[in-house]
């Protein structure tokens, strides 16, 4: 399915038209939210249509409602999906969350072209994810670095220990993601963040992605060293996404004692 999403990503990309930069504003830092979350661990709270593997997740989408839950709930930062073909995302949806939320945006796309990333800043994202597994260490190096020069920040996502460490043998990313899904077979466990996060430098950020649905999770993971989450799924199947955060931090509702 990987090789799928980026053949028809190649071929977007292609015919890619840049849109018009938004007014110039100040970005929000990104790793710098994680490294002071609100609670325990980061996160990096998901607005999320639909997914290959899972099709509709969400029937009843509005996407600039559920930010403004997830903000008020207590995330640290948005996640946004814009591919359209697979994900049912938008380049729209992120222009109308960064509009609508004072948090970080992270954009969540397949990155693998320098237009994209010029792409991102124009759209006003805060963040963009960069795939291992999706991309040659060198070219994932010239990505990530014009990505900073141009102000955005960079989730560099793993899933296998043979991509981490050809990734930290030419660099040292600044936030790493764990991915518990494996992009090729849809295959989920927390064990990838406990067998990779010891790996990783202590000068990076450490977060866990996929698979985490309840607080016995977030205990897991931070007990496995990572210091954010990112979670969409299972927040994104409950009707109520505001009072999901609080459930799944252990919390009664509003309460932030956890």
């Amino acid at each position: 399915m990987l090789e799928q999403i980026l053949a028809a990503k190649r071929e977007e990309v292609e015919t890619l038209m840049l849109p018009e930069p938004l007014p110039e504003r100040k970005r929000r830092p990104f790793a710098a939210a994680l490294r002071r979350p609100r609670r325990m661990l980061g996160l990096i709270a998901e607005v999320k249509k639909a997914s290959p593997s899972k099709g509709i997740i969400r029937p009843d989408f509005d996407p600039v409602a559920i930010s403004k839950a997830y903000e008020r709930a207590g995330a640290d930062a948005i996640s946004v999906l814009t591919d359209e073909r697979y994900f049912q995302g938008h380049r729209r949806y992120l222009r109308a969350i960064k509009e609508a939320v004072n948090v970080p945006v992270l954009r969540k796309d397949f990155i693998i072209d320098r237009r994209q990333v010029e792409e991102s800043v124009r759209l006003g994202a805060d963040a963009i994810l960069l795939i291992g597994e999706a991309l040659p260490p060198e070219t994932l190096e010239e990505l990530y670095h014009e990505a900073y020069s141009l102000g955005l920040e960079c989730l560099v996502e793993v899933h296998a220990k043979e991509t981490l460490e050809r990734i930290l043998d030419r660099f040292t990313p600044e936030i790493v993601g764990i991915n518990n899904r494996d992009l090729h077979t849809f295959v989920t466990t927390l064990e990838a963040t406990k067998t990779l996060a010891p790996l990783i430098p202590p000068s990076c950020v450490i977060v866990s992605e996929s698979g985490i649905g309840s607080y016995n999770d977030v205990k897991t993971v931070e007990s496995y060293g990572a210091q954010a989450m990112l979670v969409g799924e299972s927040l994104m199947r409950q009707d109520d996404v505001e009072r999901a955060v609080y459930r799944l931090f252990g919390e009664e509702d509003g309460d932030d004692s956890a």
